[in-house]
């Protein structure tokens, strides 16, 4: 499943949540330190790795 980063404005934390495609479609999740609802979803970057070499 894959994760993502919010910032929840009640309690001013960033928050990671891993979450199924659906609840996070549906908005199905809140944060886990003070329960508010409204996140707003932070861009990170990532990094993917692969066998190949260059």
């Amino acid at each position: 499943m894959p994760t993502y980063e919010f910032h929840c404005p009640k309690c001013n934390e960033n928050v990671t949540l891993t979450l199924r495609l659906k609840e996070y479609e549906e908005k199905a999740y809140s944060c886990p330190k003070c329960g508010e609802k409204n996140l707003k979803q932070v861009i990170t970057h990532f990094l993917t790795k692969t066998s190949k070499k260059s």
